[in-house]
């Protein structure tokens, strides 16, 4: 059965409030109005939703249930527009501490420049979130991950804090700080291929581990040390001359960032993010 729209917003607004000139004065209509598009209401559904004594009225049993529907299904739409209309002008990421100190709390001033209409939002978290438009990055094997859904493929090499000495590998004991995941299904950081790929298999290390590529990175810079980490999260501090690269080859890992079900983020915040994640990783 079609009812007008503008009725039931109309009777809803009657049964809140409890007065037809009180609806009129909510909905920017008169109480004539109010009146004609409740009577259309009652005569579609033939039945009466109001017990009207002179001025006043009253719900009926059924005018009750009505109401009560009609308030609990606008409620949901005022707070799905809401929702869709602030999903417009702020784009929420929830992502690994490590990519969000490391790349995009750096550079979510350049993403709002860019986008002046846009706000960034940015949440750590290693479990994918499923509330409705938040945009989850994850980091993960590249097995788990639909190649649709991929934003970044990692690679691995060793970095050292700016200025210090290139390290000599084939004489001196090196120290170097690399990760061992919280996730134990995530694959290992490649460092066997790393030294196979650079002829450095007999090089005499020392790890030192740390749960998070963060803190390496952080503990390489405060130390004037080594340390074995993303491609990804080093790239803003060599070019800010806070690390520094050595004549090393970086190697490829079955790991990766990707946004789960990326192609269901349909808002034009989202698209944009999307696409100005995937520039930066790359």
């Amino acid at each position: 059965m079609q009812v007008s729209l503008q009725a039931l917003k109309a009777f809803e607004s009657a049964a809140r409030r409890g007065s037809f000139k009180l609806a009129a004065d909510e909905l920017s209509l008169t109480p004539t109005a109010i009146s004609h598009h409740i009577s259309n209401l009652e005569s579609r559904l033939n039945v009466n939703l109001f017990i009207r004594q002179g001025r006043r009225i009253s719900l009926t049993g059924t005018g009750k249930r009505l109401a009560k529907a009609t308030s609990e299904g606008f409620r949901k739409i005022d707070s799905a527009l809401e929702e869709v209309m602030k999903a417009g002008t702020a784009v929420r990421v929830t992502t690994t501490s490590s990519l969000a100190a490391m790349v995009l709390i750096p550079a979510q001033h350049e993403f709002e420049q860019a986008n002046p209409n846009i706000s960034m939002e940015i949440s750590t978290g290693e479990s994918v979130d499923s509330q409705s438009y938040i945009i989850p990055i994850r980091f993960g094997d590249v097995s788990v991950a639909k190649d649709s859904d991929v934003i970044s493929y990692e690679s691995f090499n060793v970095f050292g804090a700016y200025g210090m000495t290139p390290p000599s590998w084939s004489n001196d004991p090196i120290t170097l700080f690399t990760t061992e995941w919280k996730n134990k299904s995530l694959p290992d950081p490649p460092l066997a291929h790393w030294l196979e790929t650079n002829g450095l298999e007999g090089a005499d290390i020392k790890l030192k581990k740390f749960d998070q590529e963060l803190f390496g990175i952080q503990q390489a810079m405060a130390e004037n040390g080594l340390v074995f980490c993303s491609t990804t999260l080093t790239t803003r501090l060599v070019k800010s001359n806070l690390l520094q690269q050595f004549e090393t080859r970086p190697v490829k890992s079955d790991l990766c960032y990707y946004v789960p079900n990326k192609d269901s983020f349909e808002t034009r915040s989202a698209a944009r993010f999307l696409n100005w994640i995937e520039d930066i990783l790359n």
